[in-house]
């Protein structure tokens, strides 16, 4: 809990993560590139937020800020909400990238931990997707088309690994777009 509020599953998320483990594995035009990098992510408690009156989220706002290694120049930035919604064991994460790409991602929460007691939390989002869903700019849906993102958290005992994946169709075909690291609770 958080003050007066359970952020559920979420709220091991809270506070500032560093890693320098992260890579990320991207499209070129022949092939795939590994990008070396580290990162910050900032979790931020919103609190209650309700819905037509009958729906209550918890929700964190995040910030990740990424950065290549070999020059620390930022090659990535995100920013969104993850939220949790107890009455129906919803998991939610919201993004939005500045290259005209949003996600809203959802998945139900299976209280699974991992072998050192880490909560695991698993969202997607496809395209065309009723519920959880991938919006982009006319330009992206054109050359960089996101079909679908798979976003897989363990956090606990001051750790927190991810594994992102997204399905790109790009350079006349589909890639799997993947990033991952291991960050450490900063603050």
């Amino acid at each position: 809990m958080n003050g007066s509020h359970d952020y559920g599953p979420l709220v091991e998320l809270i506070g500032t993560w560093h890693g320098d483990k992260g890579v990320d594995i991207a499209p070129t035009s022949d092939g795939a590139g590994e990008i070396p990098f580290h990162e910050t992510l900032t979790f931020t408690p919103v609190g209650e937020v309700t819905n037509a009156g009958s729906q209550t989220l918890l929700a964190l706002h995040y910030q990740q800020v990424v950065k290549r290694k070999s020059d620390g120049e930022v090659f990535h930035h995100q920013c969104g909400y993850w939220m949790w919604d107890a009455a129906s064991n919803t998991v939610m994460e919201s993004l939005t990238i500045p290259r005209g790409v949003c996600v809203l991602a959802g998945g139900t929460w299976k209280d699974e931990k991992d072998e050192e007691g880490r909560i695991l939390i698993e969202v997607v989002a496809r395209l065309g997707d009723e519920d959880w869903g991938v919006i982009q700019s006319p330009f992206m849906r054109d050359n960089a088309r996101t079909g679908e993102f798979i976003h897989r958290l363990t956090v606990g005992n001051g750790r927190l690994s991810y594994q992102e994946t997204t399905w790109l169709d790009i350079y006349e075909r589909l890639f799997e777009h993947r990033d991952s690291n291991e960050l450490t609770r900063a603050v």
